[in-house]
């Protein structure tokens, strides 16, 4: 068989993750993955020991009632919203609808890989903005805009940690419309911070040209479900909606979302947890001599590390942690290493590991 010469090439991204370094076992505590360190809200739980009977009903295909949920929850219509199997497939269908032969797009960096690996599924050979904080950059990086192509931004940034204001990203949405271009924010960590207003959602019926990214993964705990979803100008969605794969989203995850977004009570308390548990992590990590912690303001610390990234995980895992090596990041090298914020005592057993093998 003759396969797509390009499509034979195509390089995936690394993921965190337990099955990332070929290991199942629940006995490591993994800091590789960013999610909310309460893990699922306790109504989830509860849900998943009254399921079982549903499971040979189809789901709803068009997750109605979740993205009336949504809506509700944003302040925004359901016409806005599209719902995937996790963040990536909305990813995927965006770049399907927004990038061709050719497209310019940009891409800050270092960042979430699969914005660059999508768009080069499309044929399309983005460009790349080098820099650790895209609000100090941000002047040169409006002249970067293309014309008539696509703008990624991870807002809060993967991996770094760092949040551009509502205001420099409107400021960049205004010079890509004027340019015709689209620009995709990943707000995936957004709903983690301590400053969650900074959200561009409500500015979707301003800028057609504004396209928002959302995972319950992250700040739900909610990773093994896989469930997203997006937040754009009618047209958008309604042609993300046509490309969907029939029943991409499970019934399961849908009651979950659903379950997840009713507890009003469950991300205040995560945001409680994470900013107290970063300043300790920092104050602790940053006092062995060759590491460095990245300023951060979601629920994950970036460290420069004086020990290989690659050596540093493997150590770690000797002892039942797992970190996130962030070698394999556009932009980044072996120097830098990535860690999620946990409870307490699973943050003073990494600190604890980490001075026995430095």
């Amino acid at each position: 068989m003759k396969f797509a010469r390009d499509l034979a090439s195509h390089k995936l991204v690394k993921h965190g993750g337990l099955y990332s370094v070929g290991n199942s076992t629940l006995t490591v505590v993994d800091f590789s993955s960013n999610i909310n360190p309460f893990g699922c809200p306790s109504s989830v739980r509860r849900l998943l020991n009254s399921w079982a009977n549903k499971i040979p009903i189809y789901p709803d295909h068009e997750s109605n009632l979740l993205k009336k949920k949504i809506a509700e929850y944003l302040g925004t219509g359901p016409q806005n919203v599209v719902v995937g199997n996790g963040a990536i497939e909305i990813i995927y269908n965006f770049c399907s609808l927004a990038i061709g032969n050719n497209t310019p797009v940009l891409i800050p960096i270092p960042t979430f890989g699969e914005y660059e690996v999508a768009s080069r599924l499309c044929k399309a050979k983005p460009n790349f903005f080098k820099t650790m904080n895209l609000e100090d950059d941000l002047g040169e990086f409006l002249k970067q805009i293309p014309k008539n192509g696509v703008i990624f931004i991870c807002n809060p940034n993967n991996p770094t940690g760092m949040m551009i204001s509502k205001k420099s990203l409107i400021d960049i949405i205004k010079s890509a419309k004027l340019k015709n271009s689209h620009v995709f924010v990943d707000e995936c960590f957004i709903e983690l911070t301590q400053i969650p207003q900074q959200s561009v959602i409500d500015q979707i019926k301003k800028y057609d040209n504004l396209f928002v990214l959302r995972s319950l993964t992250k700040s739900f705990g909610l990773a093994g479900l896989r469930i997203g979803y997006g937040v754009g100008n009618r047209i958008l969605v309604s042609l993300l909606e046509k490309i969907k794969i029939p029943w991409s989203v499970n019934g399961l995850a849908q009651e979950a979302a659903l379950a997840s977004l009713s507890d009003r009570k469950f991300l205040p308390k995560t945001r409680k947890l994470i900013k107290e548990e970063s300043v300790f992590l920092k104050n602790s990590i940053s006092k062995f001599q060759g590491f460095h912690c990245f300023e951060t303001s979601t629920n994950f610390i970036m460290i420069k590390t004086k020990i290989n990234s690659k050596s540093l995980q493997k150590k770690l895992l000797q002892k039942k942690i797992l970190i996130r090596d962030c070698s394999s990041f556009r932009g980044l090298d072996n120097s830098y290493v990535r860690i999620a914020i946990k409870t307490h005592k699973e943050n003073q057993r990494l600190v604890k590991a980490l001075a026995t093998v430095i």
